[in-house]
């Protein structure tokens, strides 16, 4: 079995960052991924945030991401990380068809979309429930949709929407958005855009598909219907390491050090899988540069 320097779990900003940075130092490394390149970020029709870009697609930033990390012969696999087992010297990395031997690992496998646990939610995905955007918008052209959040990604999908339906409704259960300053001064200065504060979905109703969805008024209790085609939801995040035991916090995020590295040694965590106060696609490059000069010390 061929030993690796380094495995990364995860082939979004932070993995690929990673990779590059490994292979600049020449360790060998490859990259396992069970989606393709890119990760949630390419679900975004439009980003804004990232230096040197002053607007490009979430698709098209990770495909320039992808370019350099194999203009550096960075090797990246499919398949699905299900166990990390620590062996000392070496840990091995179990996948749905094989195991990778190596000194040390860079998990960086992101994290998906939370779901609300209401009545009619799973029973609709895809007949009117969505959690993007960007893939499902077009099939609303001109209707009434709503979106569940507050915070960055509801409201960038948010006004994303505006541009295709006829009517976006944004529920939050606060009276005040999270999401960044210039993203709240574009929401309410769209016409297409309305606010539904202090409330909650409680059920998605329908025969075939979505025709709305009843709400709580979590200051009043009140319940209210809202008819509407389709419901995006953006609640938060849930971090995709049950294959890992490493220590993590309560909501499964995995806690480091300033170092990045885990409670296994030679484990290290970068990006949106790790408890963090912020993740953006900035915040996520910067995590994989650190793990893999990290990885690359602790090897020696």
């Amino acid at each position: 079995m061929e030993i690796y320097d380094v495995v990364i779990v995860g082939a979004g900003p932070a993995g690929i960052t990673a990779g590059i940075y490994a292979k600049r130092a020449r360790l060998e490394t490859v990259v396992i991924e069970k989606l393709g390149v890119g990760g949630q970020i390419v679900l975004s029709d439009s980003v804004e945030n990232y230096p040197g870009f002053p607007e490009i697609s979430g698709y098209d930033l990770m495909q320039k991401f992808e370019e350099q990390a194999r203009a550096f012969d960075l090797e990246i696999e499919d398949g699905e990380v299900i166990a990390i087992r620590d062996e000392g010297e070496y840990k091995l990395v179990k996948t749905d068809d094989r195991d990778y031997k190596t000194r040390s690992v860079i998990i960086a496998s992101g994290a998906k979309s939370s779901h609300l646990d209401v009545k009619g939610e799973e029973e609709f995905i895809g007949r009117g429930v969505s959690f993007c955007a960007t893939c499902d918008g077009f099939f609303f052209r001109g209707k009434d949709i709503l979106v569940v959040g507050g915070g960055n990604s509801a409201i960038t999908e948010a006004l994303f929407l505006s541009k295709i339906v006829n009517k976006v409704y944004v529920a939050h259960r606060r009276s005040e958005l999270r999401a960044a300053k210039i993203l709240q001064e574009r929401a309410f200065a769209d016409p297409k855009i309305e606010f539904v504060w202090n409330s909650v979905v409680e059920e998605i109703t329908g025969k075939d598909a979505v025709e709305g969805v009843v709400l709580r008024d979590v200051v009043t209790e009140e319940r209210s219907k809202l008819a509407v085609s389709g419901v995006f939801m953006y609640v938060g995040l849930v971090p995709n390491t049950e294959f890992i035991d490493a220590e993590k916090d309560g909501a499964g995020f995995i806690l480091t050090d300033e170092r990045l590295a885990t409670s296994i040694p030679g484990v290290f965590a970068a990006g949106d899988c790790r408890t963090t106060q912020l993740r953006q696609v900035a915040t996520a490059v910067g995590d994989g540069a650190l793990a893999a000069v990290s990885a690359e010390r602790y090897l020696g």
